[in-house]
């Protein structure tokens, strides 16, 4: 977990004061839709092609 706070510059005295809380707020992962996989992409190319 250090580590990964100093990957994203935070210093190891900043990183010991962190709740919980503040942590899993730091290194959640965005919210939202997963980004479109290729078959995805290629049916949708499919069903609605460029004229």
């Amino acid at each position: 977990m250090l580590r990964t706070a100093v990957s994203l510059g935070i210093r190891p005295a900043v990183f010991w004061r962190l709740s919980l809380r503040e942590w899993r707020m730091l290194t959640a992962r965005p919210s939202g839709p997963e980004p479109m996989g290729r078959d995805a992409f290629e049916r949708l190319a499919e069903a609605w092609p460029d004229e």
